[in-house]
């Protein structure tokens, strides 16, 4: 639970991975 929604929340706010392959400012704190 959990994982699923992590994904779409990031795909919703990266969904071109400029950074690499992750997020990014959603997993830094």
């Amino acid at each position: 639970q959990g994982a699923g929604l992590e994904v779409s929340m990031i795909k919703d706010v990266t969904p071109i991975p400029h950074n690499g392959c992750r997020p990014p400012k959603r997993r830094r704190v």
